[in-house]
């Protein structure tokens, strides 16, 4: 009995997925547990396993099709089943439809060629179109010096182009002048070349090199498609900064606090079962703890009304191979230390697999992005719409200080906060970043609270 294959629901925010790979073609035997697609929904790919044995009797979709989800992908039976109930239309009308779609594009294509002509008309002794002879007004032309390739000498648009970029620019006087094999200076209204200038190029005698554009090979650049993920990372980059009045705040604090319990950490942690704390971890922890008392800043905001959080939601940004992904710890401001840096591992780990569940990839409240362990001193974080905050966190540099009138040498960490100013005003975020660095400077008294 043929099966049809589906395409399977990742997550309950998906509606669709994109066919990367056809790993069987139709025709091809498939054992149960052979995989049969690969696919990707805006963050994630997975592997689509056949769950019986039989032929590949037919594809739906081809890679590339942006398919919703539960729709037939394949059908496997036996060969010479009939399989017409897994079929939204026959093949003799898919052939009909796609037939009748070219012939309807062949039209189209005829009716922009010969539209032009319809508008043509003479002007003076030249046949130009009136397209053309807008665009010779535009680019201050001499349309004597157009190369006519309409219908029976007509000039059109593209005439007035070809001049633009490689013709001459001559003023009326200087035509009867004009050499075009020599090189002239021009200084005329809209660079063209006056009879001054052919003048002076006829009594100065300068030596010129040739420069010429060379031509690209292939062998100089790649071309490469951009991902799904890619393709969302960007449409929410520009919604972020086309959408929202971005101001970014930069502070810093002293981290010996915090790099001495790291250290303390990591030399007795794994006796006492603790997993391997980052700076980043506490970071998040510490962030979790002291948005609470600023929801302005744990918040979504929708162009009009503000939606406060009372539970923190920490979506922590991760470098993949395949872009930037952001899972979210869901009530982060309830877990401890240990149970962020364990489930912040989990999550980097599925990322950068490609098999997260989408689910894990939304609803986050606020966003933190780390870029210190590359050396970043401070840089400008996008927000994630709809969020008003994300926190930027940056290196370690060596500051000094007045301790008890003593010059002190000490490791510092800055932070970058960028808010949506919308709705979130410069003071407000100032005392929050200030919270936040009291609280990572005394972090075992955080940890106590």
């Amino acid at each position: 009995m043929a099966t049809a294959i589906i395409m399977p629901r990742q997550g309950n925010t998906v509606e669709s997925c994109i066919v990367s790979k056809w790993h069987k073609q139709k025709g091809d035997k498939v054992n149960e547990g052979d995989i049969l697609f690969t696919y990707e929904t805006d963050k994630a790919t997975f592997d689509e396993e056949s769950p019986v044995s039989g032929t590949l009797l037919a594809l739906l979709y081809e890679e590339g099709d942006d398919v919703p989800v539960l729709e037939n992908m394949c059908v496997i039976g036996e060969e010479g089943e009939d399989i017409s109930q897994f079929l939204s239309s026959s093949p003799v009308d898919i052939e009909k439809k796609e037939e009748k779609l070219e012939q309807v594009e062949a039209v189209k294509e005829t009716v922009v060629e010969t539209q032009p002509s319809l508008q043509e008309r003479k002007e003076g002794d030249l046949k130009i179109s009136p397209r053309a002879k807008n665009a010779a007004k535009k680019t201050n032309v001499d349309i004597g010096y157009a190369q006519a390739s309409g219908p029976e000498g007509r000039i059109i648009e593209r005439d007035i182009i070809a001049l633009a970029k490689d013709g001459p620019k001559v003023t009326s006087a200087a035509k009867a002048l004009y050499d075009s094999s020599t090189q002239y200076v021009a200084t005329g209204i809209g660079g063209r070349i006056t009879q001054e200038d052919i003048e002076r190029g006829a009594k100065l005698a300068v030596d010129t090199v040739k420069v010429e554009k060379p031509a690209l090979s292939q062998d100089e650049f790649t071309v490469e498609k951009l991902t799904n993920i890619r393709k969302v990372i960007a449409k929410t980059m520009h919604r972020s900064i086309s959408e929202m009045a971005q101001l970014t705040i930069n502070m810093s604090f002293d981290a010996t606090a915090l790099m001495n319990y790291r250290a303390m950490i990591k030399a007795r942690g794994e006796k006492v079962g603790l997993s391997n704390i980052t700076l980043n971890d506490m970071v998040v922890f510490a962030v979790s703890r002291t948005l609470p008392y600023h929801q302005d800043l744990n918040a979504h905001f929708d162009g009009e009304s503000i939606k406060r959080f009372s539970s923190v939601h920490m979506g922590v940004a991760i470098d993949t191979d395949r872009g930037l992904m952001v899972p979210t710890v869901f009530n982060s401001h309830l877990k401890t230390l240990d149970h962020i840096s364990l489930e912040v591992k989990e999550l980097a780990g599925q990322s950068r697999a490609g098999n997260i569940n989408p689910d894990l990839l939304t609803g986050g409240t606020f966003t933190i992005t780390n870029l210190g362990n590359l050396g970043v001193e401070s840089f400008t974080p996008i927000i994630n719409p709809p969020q008003t905050a994300v926190l930027g966190v940056c290196g370690l540099s060596t500051k000094v200080k007045e301790e008890g009138g003593q010059i002190k040498a000490y490791q510092a960490m800055a932070l970058s906060l960028t808010i949506d100013h919308r709705v979130v005003d410069g003071a407000p975020a100032a005392r929050f970043l200030r919270d936040l660095c009291d609280n990572l400077e005394n972090f075992e008294i955080l940890l106590a609270k």
